[in-house]
């Protein structure tokens, strides 16, 4: 049995405990979150321990064995390696799993170096219609790709970013395409292969942030193939549509509804529109509970987890390209993994507010 805690009772930590719950092999053993009514409140739904300070959970339950870190995204990594070189537990990291290209090196690192390992979550990869034009993809039915297109059109005022103080900053979160594009950057890749060139605008138009809720891009392919790409949180006044469209030299794909969970057109068999598609609650879907089964399954010896170092690397400096292209006004090489001078640099007083520098008293329920 995979024994997992959490760090961060977030938004969207009630799907990793579902997910966990669901998937035979795991156990969610205790929850963490510096917010005491927070933890108290998933502790108490699921009848585990929770804590306030991460460090006396893992001091007092020594037989975790895997880590969920869901913290600020800007936390990931200072988070993460506390757990591994201190308490050396395996990590499962929410998106974007880590800011910087040098975190996500430092990290493997050390992980490799001592036995353990560093799952990331990508969820949407997992989603039915994903998966089918994947299949779609790989077969042959749909051909060469020519086209990509990504339209992400989503809404997030200003009491968004001011729920938290490292909402919509560089540092700890980045904009529309660090925390809500990122899944689909990462899609861009999973579904039509590592991007050669991009040339990309970013621009704040609808919140008082220091990043981008609005973002337009231009792609090359390795292959030949070319992109476009929309993301925004500044529609208004809802989320509208998370989609992605492939134009292939045997036909076309589109995937879309609020989270790339529908399969809208595919014209080598469109009867596969109706049983490719989800109806799910929310952005988030149901791929995390595919991401569990496959965590336990590596961790057993009976699989591979799907995302490895390399291709957590190549989507985090296709993410770093688009913030990197609008800093120079121009094209970039993708390749290069040069990374941004903005995205994922240090701000110690954010950092600083989600240190837990004391221990603190242990509840459980």
């Amino acid at each position: 049995m995979v024994k997992v805690a959490l760090i961060g009772c977030g938004r969207v930590a009630g799907h990793h405990l579902r997910s966990i719950a669901e998937v035979d092999g795991a156990q969610i053993v205790a929850v963490c979150d510096m917010a005491e009514e927070k933890a108290r409140a998933y502790g108490e739904q699921y009848q585990i321990a929770w804590f306030t300070d991460y460090h006396r959970m893992l001091t007092d339950m020594p037989d975790i064995d895997v880590v969920a870190i869901i913290t600020p995204s800007g936390m990931h990594f200072e988070h993460g390696m506390e757990v591994m070189t201190r308490y050396r537990k395996h990590l499962i990291v929410e998106k974007p799993t880590f800011m910087h290209p040098r975190q996500l090196n430092e990290a493997y690192d050390f992980a490799e170096d001592n036995g353990l390992k560093i799952f990331p979550v990508f969820q949407n990869r997992h989603n039915k219609a994903v998966q089918r034009v994947k299949r779609a993809i790989e077969n042959g039915e749909l051909g060469d790709i020519r086209i990509m297109s990504v339209r992400v059109r989503w809404c997030r005022p200003q009491r968004y970013y001011d729920m938290a103080p490292w909402r919509g900053t560089f540092s700890h979160d980045g904009g529309c395409l660090s925390n809500q594009g990122i899944h689909h950057i990462d899609l861009l890749r999973y579904l039509g292969g590592e991007v050669d060139r991009l040339s990309a605008v970013l621009r704040t138009l609808g919140a008082n942030i220091e990043v981008e809720d609005a973002a337009v891009g231009t792609m090359t392919y390795s292959t030949g193939a070319i992109g476009v790409v929309e993301v925004t949180t500044a529609a208004r006044p809802d989320d509208f549509e998370a989609s992605l469209s492939i134009v292939a030299s045997k036909g076309l794909a589109q995937i879309g509804g609020l989270a790339v969970n529908e399969l809208q057109v595919f014209t080598p068999d469109p009867s596969e529109c109706v049983v490719s598609r989800e109806k799910i609650p929310d952005a988030y879907g149901f791929g995390h509970t595919t991401v569990y089964r496959n965590l336990v399954a590596d961790l057993a010896g009976k699989g591979t987890f799907p995302v490895n170092r390399q291709d957590c690397l190549n989507s985090l400096n296709l993410l770093h390209a688009f913030y990197r292209s609008d800093e120079v006004g121009g094209w970039v090489d993708v390749p290069d993994g040069v990374p941004s001078d903005r995205l994922g640099r240090p701000n110690d007083e954010i950092s600083g507010l989600y240190r837990v520098a004391t221990p603190r008293i242990r509840r459980t329920v």
